[in-house]
């Protein structure tokens, strides 16, 4: 009978758009992601008395057991959309450290947490540190794995590794009892590092994206492949790429078997120069131009934004700076709603040079969108979505 215990963390997530108002959290989503894989799953966790009541019902939904040490603070992420940065609450500087979890298991999947840490003893363990600001070594605490894969993000990995160069990260931590790195890279899918050599995993097309818990999703799909089915580390890799990929399509758990799962295109990150277009002139669209900047430089993208990179200014002197820019820009992103004249005629330029243009249009009569749908314009709704199709354009 196949057995894992996770360690990791039950928390309150809201989000604003898309709405969103459950209790999870890293621990939570990948003990209800391998229902129906993994036929005994354990939780280990911190939990308010009424967090632990209410999540509960997750347990009994998704079949798995939850033991948690009980704790005076409910902690929650809440995010204005699925690649903000979240706000935490309580502020981690307020956050009770409380005594460390004991998990002894042949199998294990330990996350970072906010209220305290998990000391494991395991055959196999696969570790999310959890944390981009001081992600806690493996071995710091006392924890000891025969097999241990670490998979985190990149700057999780970097920040382990003290480093910044993501395959000497790797190397680092492979010299200290790694046998597997795996780093999640988003949109381009996954890097895994082994002895033998390194090799990209890719991620894979979705109609839609809704990327919170995404990397938790994958962590525990990769632990059932690598630690249990023994799969090698890159085809646990592909798997558990696949099992996001239904994750972010559907919001839905548990992850269906591997042989169920959709069989979606691989989606390859175009790097390149972005125009971002859209109206600047209050808070809130000053506020989202600025927000998709980050995102878009986040993934990589060289991004041109007529606000940040010419400014206000006469209409002799920005115009033609901006369509200079616009020349020079491989692909657009323009935020549409409201129907700024300035937008829609950049997106008109940009569609008569033959260059792709993605729009999110949240608050836009489908006739007013008519010319903009007509010339190819791909329309969404969603600016997470928009924003990885942009990045994952043919």
């Amino acid at each position: 009978m196949s057995a894992i215990t996770v360690a990791g963390g039950v928390y309150h997530e809201q989000c604003i758009w898309p709405e969103w108002d459950q209790i999870f959290g890293s621990g939570g989503r990948a003990a209800a992601a391998l229902g129906g894989r993994v036929d005994s799953i354990t939780l280990r966790t911190y939990a308010r008395h009424d967090t632990a009541g209410r999540f509960a019902q997750n347990a009994d939904l998704y079949g798995f057991a939850i033991h948690h040490e009980t704790v005076e603070q409910t902690v929650s992420f809440d995010y204005v959309h699925c690649l903000s940065v979240p706000t935490i609450r309580p502020a981690p500087g307020l956050i009770r450290t409380n005594l460390p979890l004991h998990v002894g298991s042949e199998v294990a999947l330990r996350f970072g947490m906010m209220e305290g840490s998990a000391i494991i003893d395991a055959e196999w363990c696969v570790y999310d540190p959890q944390s981009a600001i001081a992600p806690e070594p493996f071995e710091q605490n006392g924890s000891r794995a025969k097999h241990l894969a670490v998979v985190g993000n990149r700057a999780e990995t970097l920040r382990l590794a003290g480093t910044s160069s993501m395959s000497d990260a790797a190397k680092m931590l492979m010299n200290r009892g790694a046998e597997v790195v795996v780093v999640k890279s988003g949109a381009d899918g996954a890097y895994v590092f082994t002895a033998a050599g390194d090799v990209r995993v890719p991620a894979f097309r979705t109609d839609r994206v809704w990327s919170i818990g995404s990397g938790d999703v994958f962590a525990a799909i990769f632990a059932s492949d690598w630690a249990i089915s023994r799969r090698s580390p890159e085809e646990s890799a592909r798997s558990a790429s696949r099992a996001v990929a239904e994750y972010v399509n559907t919001m839905a758990l548990p992850i269906p078997a591997s042989a169920d799962l959709a069989l979606l295109p691989e989606a390859n990150s175009i790097v390149g120069r972005v125009y971002l277009a859209g109206p600047f002139f209050s808070i809130a669209q000053r506020w989202l131009i600025d927000e998709a900047r980050k995102c878009l430089q986040d993934f990589g993208m060289d991004v041109f934004s007529p606000v940040h990179d010419v400014g206000h200014g006469l209409a002799e002197e920005v115009v033609p700076a901006d369509l200079k820019a616009l020349d020079t820009c491989d692909a657009m992103f323009a935020v549409v709603d409201g129907l700024d004249s300035g937008t829609l005629f950049e997106v008109g330029y940009a569609r008569a040079q033959g260059k792709p243009v993605y729009a999110l249009a949240q608050n836009v009569s489908d006739g007013d969108l008519k010319m903009l749908v007509g010339s190819g314009c791909k329309m969404h709704h969603d600016f997470t979505t928009a924003l990885h199709h942009l990045v994952w354009r043919a």
